[in-house]
């Protein structure tokens, strides 16, 4: 390879190279744009009791969405805890819902009953609700407002200071 040709294949790399991060930065910050961007209105079914409902149905109250797998670790190290924040929350006409993911409903239920989650929980087969909410993994959570918008997110297990600044905060 010539002399000169090396400093313009390393000047190439070098630009091939912040491209590539400018793509993850930007990536990363336009999903950063979910809050303030109203709930889907996907009705999806229920894993327990039958029938189907969206969102909508708890317009007026404040909801955390939790969107979890039965399969997740991490989602079953954050659940006790969003349990123990369900019986908060219903107190003060505040709910959770949980949204299953990329999950059979026999695992689904299997895990709700495991770990005792009295929270309602809808599935979403078709992945068409967690699309629309740009849902990257799980677990994945979202605080919608009385009016149906997206207020604060977290894109890791929550944990008793995110829920204390982000929902019980706003009750």
């Amino acid at each position: 390879m010539p002399r000169r040709a090396v400093p313009a294949l390393v000047t190439l790399l070098a630009a091939a190279l912040v491209a590539l991060l400018a793509f993850g930065l930007l990536r990363t910050n336009s999903s950063a744009k979910v809050e303030g961007k109203a709930i889907p209105s996907t009705v999806l079914p229920r894993l327990t009791g039958g029938g189907s409902t969206s969102l909508a149905a708890w317009r007026g109250k404040l909801v955390l969405v939790n969107v979890f797998a039965s399969w997740c670790p991490p989602c079953k190290t954050e659940t006790p805890l969003l349990e123990r924040e369900q019986r908060k929350l219903r107190a003060r006409g505040a709910t959770i819902v949980g949204v299953s993911y990329d999950d059979a409903a026999l695992d689904t239920l299997g895990f709700v009953r495991k770990l005792g989650v009295t929270f309602p929980v809808l599935r979403d087969p078709s992945g068409d609700f967690t699309r629309a909410l740009g849902v990257r993994g799980v677990p994945e959570s979202f605080v919608v407002d009385r009016a149906g918008r997206i207020v604060a997110f977290r894109r890791a297990p929550v944990d008793a200071a995110f829920l204390r600044r982000e929902v019980e905060s706003r009750l």
